[in-house]
């Protein structure tokens, strides 16, 4: 069931942006409200699907591997970051499709995108934690560290992203940016 897992998890992602893509222009553009937001509360489903299936496929005596940890991680992301993507692209949608106002845009520079940053920093942070609480999850629930020590490994290696995340956050509050206002 290793490579379902694979097809699982691509399957999610395309699932999220064709749900995401049929739920704005249900609502937008063939002005059927209810089936949108139908469409977009589904969305979970997807990650529920996946949290199913890397549970089953472990205590199914599945070894971890990366599938493994990219599911957990997938879950993370989307848990953290799945309500506002939503929200950036009913923004984008609205605004090209249904004449709404531009999306919203962070700031350009000083220490209000410093804060922006160390805000979208701490999200990054937050699913990296979330993600190692999937992976405590399967390694509980699989109670065997021979299969499991391979996710250990993946979630130490993970954490390169949230610490080259970091240079963005650093960089703007080191040397802020000069906002158009200050140079005007």
């Amino acid at each position: 069931m290793g490579y379902v897992i694979v097809a699982i998890l691509i399957g999610c992602e395309v699932g999220f942006w064709v749900l995401l893509g049929l739920g704005l222009a249900s609502r937008y553009l063939w002005n059927r409200r209810k089936l949108s937001t139908a469409l977009l509360l589904s969305v979970p489903l997807l990650d529920v699907v996946l949290l199913v299936a890397s549970v089953i496929d472990m205590r199914g005596g599945a070894v971890a591997d990366l599938r493994h940890g990219l599911a957990a991680a997938y879950l993370a992301y989307s848990i953290v970051f799945g309500h506002s993507t939503i929200r950036w692209a009913d923004a984008k949608f609205r605004h090209r499709f249904a004449g709404g106002p531009p999306p919203w845009k962070p700031p350009a520079g000083g220490m209000a995108r410093a804060r922006y940053e160390w805000r979208f920093w701490f999200r990054i942070l937050l699913a990296y934690g979330i993600a190692w609480l999937i992976v405590f999850g399967l390694v509980w629930l699989v109670n065997d560290p021979a299969r499991t020590e391979p996710l250990i490994t993946f979630m130490y290696g993970l954490l390169k992203v949230p610490l080259i995340a970091m240079l963005w956050p650093v960089s703007h509050t080191l040397w802020p940016s000069k906002t158009e206002s200050a140079e005007s």
